[in-house]
């Protein structure tokens, strides 16, 4: 098999670096994110929700997803659950593996953006350094931080997966809220106050902020 002589090839590295400043150049191919927002009608945003376990943040998310869809706007929920089942299943609860987790997701919810698509997470999130972090990876503009500001009590009471009576007993151990503090965000995007059970004004509540947002405007960018 005919590879060329070095000339040859020195050559062909020389032309391929100096005809573009992307090493990955695939990246160069393929559609953009506002021809894919402009099929799709739809400005692509993550929706980050962030609150304590139990707080309500995959109940609201999906209710959220459910109503958009009915809108005709195609979403993605990111979730503790399906997450580290998957992509993050090597990660354990230490301090950088949890910040870990949250890059990864950072990471790849930025690239579900870039093809349009609005990115619903739902997660605990606990410091203001990981979401910063997720914010700083996803760009500010496109990080809508929704704060579950539901008291602890209140979350403990529900605990649907037992996981507060373990904290209690030490059979967990740096749980948000009982060994491990939780943070709340400086300035979110959102505040959404879960103890009210009319989840459905709730998730109103969120429509009437988000909906400005991720509303396609076929001028934009053009």
């Amino acid at each position: 098999m005919y590879i060329g002589n070095n000339k040859d090839n020195n050559d062909n590295f020389n032309n391929m670096t100096h005809s573009t400043n992307n090493i990955y150049t695939v990246f160069d191919k393929i559609k953009d994110r506002h021809a894919k927002e402009i099929y799709l009608k739809q400005q692509a945003k993550v929706i980050w929700f962030t609150g304590l376990s139990g707080s309500g943040k995959t109940t609201l998310a999906s209710l959220l997803e459910k109503k958009l869809f009915e809108l005709n706007y195609f979403c993605q929920i990111l979730d503790g659950d399906n997450v580290r089942s998957g992509i993050n299943k090597n990660l354990k609860f230490t301090e950088a593996d949890r910040l870990e987790n949250i890059r990864r997701i950072a990471e790849v919810s930025k690239l579900f953006m870039n093809c349009g698509i609005i990115l619903i997470c739902a997660f605990i999130s606990p410091t203001n350094e990981m979401r910063n972090m997720a914010k700083e990876i996803i760009g500010e503009g496109d990080f809508l931080e929704v704060f579950v500001d539901t008291p602890l009590e209140i979350c403990e009471q529900r605990d649907p997966k037992g996981l507060y009576k373990k904290a209690r007993t030490g059979e967990i151990k740096n749980f948000t809220g009982i060994s491990s503090p939780f943070e709340v965000p400086d300035k979110p995007f959102l505040v959404v106050k879960n103890d009210n059970p009319d989840v459905d004004k709730t998730v109103r509540t969120m429509l009437l902020k988000i909906l400005p947002e991720i509303r396609f405007d076929p001028t934009l960018n053009i």
